[in-house]
């Protein structure tokens, strides 16, 4: 019997399953995913979306296998109650090393507290509540792209560390995963949770990335053209495509080295999982930021690669699967124990469960599904919610 695969998550934040050069986004910078979804183990799971195309229900469905508000997160404020089983206990129980790193995204927030800065940077998340990972390190929230604050298991108090999110949290997993090299028989499982591409996009990124001319920028057709919108989708797109193409380089740097260490070991390479908890409209329909039931929103981009093959399932390149997050810890469960995993439907379903009250997001509650050639969203008493977009199959 073949031993249970390393494996690890790589979580980004708003990036959509359109940026992305192997998608066919000629603003994305990102060769290391480019280099992933071309590798001949990878799976490029073309129609994945978000259940829930927000933070908090997103990561609480992602970590669960439960949707929102069934997993006890509701509202934008609710806590993953510490009751909650994760994909974390389960790999607990088959014997394997868990850790987690950076954005944890559904513990306790204050709604005194500004999203986004040092104070809610600072919040601490008590042991019990960091969903049942042997080894956490990371912080709640607070948007700070640079300059992250830490809580890790020996810290009384949040430490801040130096340089750019995705660098200091890719940098903090594979030191982890390093120290268990030799160290043991068990599987490792990660998940790197990080919170570019998401604003402030403003924010700065390493000295080295050259953000893009605004005006050079090519705007998708359903942007409405001449006239603010454009303006702040240009602007907007700057700085997003500068994280993006950041982001992918901390990535790619971590999938290497990791990659290096199991070469030099004589080890298979650890199954890798790229995607994101949602995406962001940029200005596509007039609407910005997510909640949307549109396809900037709730498309994700969704790459694995090294896992065991289902009968009848795909060992490479696209798959068209109505795939969701929501399916990750059932996939990932099967992988450990060496199994394939075949999607059990031909639809997804995909919802807001509650109205968050923040500038520009999703003004509705809406529930509905999506397969790879029709969506059906209703609204909260029971009327069709008609999109005027036509399904992206690329």
């Amino acid at each position: 019997m073949c031993a249970p695969p390393d494996i690890i998550w790589l979580v980004t934040t708003q990036w959509r399953a359109q940026a992305c050069a192997y998608a066919g986004d000629p603003n994305a910078r990102t060769p290391a995913l480019d280099a992933l979804s071309a590798d001949a183990a990878t799976v490029n799971y073309a129609q994945a979306v978000t259940p829930h195309p927000f933070g908090p229900f997103a990561r609480a469905a992602l970590l669960t296998g439960v949707p929102s508000p069934e997993n006890g997160v509701r509202d934008y404020y609710d806590a993953l109650p510490v009751t909650a089983r994760t994909i974390a206990h389960r790999l607990n129980e088959r014997g394997y090393a868990t850790a987690f790193f950076g954005k944890w995204g559904v513990g306790e927030r204050d709604q005194c507290v500004p999203l986004v800065g040092e104070a809610a940077a600072r919040r601490p998340v008590p042991a019990d509540a960091r969903g049942g990972f042997a080894h956490w390190e990371g912080f709640e929230g607070g948007f700070l792209l640079n300059e992250p604050w830490l809580q890790g298991p020996d810290d009384a108090e949040p430490r801040r560390a130096s340089g750019y999110q995705s660098d200091v949290v890719c940098s903090l997993a594979q030191a982890w995963w390093g120290k268990l090299d030799g160290a043991g028989t068990s599987p490792r499982f990660a998940m790197v949770s990080l919170e570019p591409p998401h604003p402030p996009y403003a924010g700065a990124v390493p000295a080295d990335i050259v953000r893009q001319s605004e005006q050079t920028l090519r705007l998708a057709s359903n942007v409405p053209p001449g006239g603010e919108v454009e303006a702040t989708a240009r602007r907007e797109l700057a700085g997003y495509y500068a994280h993006v193409e950041a982001t992918d380089r901390a990535l790619g740097a971590l999938v290497a080295a990791l990659d290096e260490a199991a070469n030099r070991a004589g080890r298979p390479r650890p199954l890798v999982v790229f995607t994101s908890v949602h995406g962001d409209m940029h200005g596509a329909h007039g609407l910005f930021r997510k909640g949307w039931p549109h396809e900037e929103s709730i498309r994700v981009p969704l790459l694995v690669r090294g896992a065991p093959v289902a009968s009848g399932g795909a060992s490479a390149g696209r798959s068209d699967e109505a795939v969701s997050l929501l399916d990750l810890t059932a996939m990932t469960g099967a992988w450990s124990e060496g199994r394939g995993w075949l999607c059990p439907r031909d639809r997804a379903a995909i919802s807001m469960p509650s109205v968050v009250d923040l500038p520009l997001q999703c003004d509705r509650v809406w529930s509905g599904w999506r397969s790879a050639r029709e969506k059906h969203i209703l609204l909260s008493d029971g009327t069709r919610w008609v999109l005027p977009e036509k399904m992206d199959l690329k």
